[in-house]
């Protein structure tokens, strides 16, 4: 296949994402609208002979302090068929055309998966005292064609990038968990969970817990929101988002697709004390966000949270329901070891994707930005 790359319209990226079965939430026009400190462009992948789209990609260009060159970064993207025997066809025209755009580094996130690990043997690797990674346990699944992908790119000059590297603070997770719903009933997901979470959800209908759907144009539920995502902050050591990053995220996402973005919220005697937000595309539905209180935590409202969330995504016909990011590591004095503990209760999967993949443009400036992030 001889393929073109150009610059194509909003409409037209939108309309090849709703064809496909499913993309990254990264990967859709309105995402631009959400990181609006990045300029963006939307590009397209032609089949010279038919004439006819067969890729997409959303690029965000960042500006390099102080120097009219840019980092161009395609966020779990380009949307491409990674498994192609040409994949040099599909990625020189595109390093190409940013490097014209004044782009002096390109920061990619394939969204191909290499290595997938089901809940028994995770749960078996916590309990050996030498596994102390993810990495340490043989996975239940291996895609080859994930390596030749890999190959190739190192190959074509592709350097793998560092977790939480040059992407200025925003990428993505290499690890996630997954709960696949393809071809499985309701009832099927629920005896997946392990028997804490079940006895959790009981225990959560049993005190009265209600979840309950927001909507963030509410400046009352927005606010609902934030308080209880600033009291997570506090507690686990991060700096929030501000409000109105949310409210942005909210209306853009919601403007393209009013199905795109939801707001939950679990609810007990009256009061707010566990809140989530929602994402689909197609059949891919993340948890994207969560939030909780420091208080009524033995009500168990994260459990019954997520329980409704999973049915409104099998509601919604997804094939796999996505809690993100997890970290690699299974050490229990690890802070984010209860994250995975946690998901793992759920009884889906890990996922390892090949990570983010940089290509510099420029050396010297990618060098630059390199020790900028560094210093930061």
């Amino acid at each position: 296949m001889s393929l073109t790359l150009r610059t194509i319209s909003r409409e037209q990226h939108l309309a090849y994402v709703q064809s496909l079965a499913s993309a990254s939430h990264c990967q859709v026009p309105a995402w631009a609208d959400v990181k609006n400190e990045w300029r963006a462009e939307n590009l397209g992948w032609f089949d010279e002979r038919t004439g006819q789209m067969v890729g997409a990609g959303l690029v965000l260009y960042r500006q390099l302090p102080k120097v009219k060159r840019y980092l161009a970064y395609l966020p779990e993207g380009p949307v491409i068929n990674w498994y192609a025997p040409n994949l040099d066809e599909w990625l020189r025209p595109m390093l190409d055309h940013l490097k014209g755009q004044g782009a002096f580094s390109v920061k990619m996130g394939p969204p191909v998966v290499i290595r997938r690990w089901d809940a028994a043997a995770i749960k078996k690797g916590i309990q050996d005292q030498d596994v102390k990674r993810l990495r340490d346990i043989e996975a239940t699944h291996i895609e080859p064609r994930a390596f030749e992908v890999s190959d190739k790119l190192r190959r074509m000059g592709w350097q793998q990038g560092e977790d939480g590297g040059a992407g200025f603070g925003d990428v993505q997770p290499r690890y996630v968990f997954q709960v696949p719903l393809q071809g499985r009933s309701l009832e099927d997901v629920h005896k997946g969970f392990n028997q804490l979470w079940r006895r959790n959800i009981k225990k959560a209908d049993k005190a009265g817990v209600q979840v309950v759907q927001g909507n963030m144009a509410n400046p009352y539920d927005l606010d609902e929101w934030q308080r209880l995502y600033e009291i997570t902050a506090e507690r686990d050591r991060f700096r929030p988002r501000p409000k109105a990053y949310f409210q942005r995220m909210w209306n853009a996402l919601n403007a393209e697709d009013p199905h795109r973005m939801r707001l939950y919220f679990a609810e007990h005697e009256g009061e707010r004390i566990s809140a989530a937000t929602m994402l689909v595309v197609g059949g891919h539905v993340w948890y994207s966000y969560g939030a909780s209180a420091n208080h009524k935590r033995e009500v168990r409202p994260s459990n019954a949270m997520q329980w409704r969330m999973l049915q409104d995504a099998y509601a919604l016909g997804a094939s796999v329901y996505d809690l993100r990011g997890i970290s690699d590591s299974l050490d229990e004095d690890d802070h984010l070891f209860g994250l995975i503990q946690f998901k793992v209760g759920t009884g889906g999967q890990a996922a390892e994707y090949l990570g983010e993949w940089d290509f510099p443009l420029n050396k010297l400036l990618h060098k630059a930005l390199d020790m900028y992030m560094s210093r930061r």
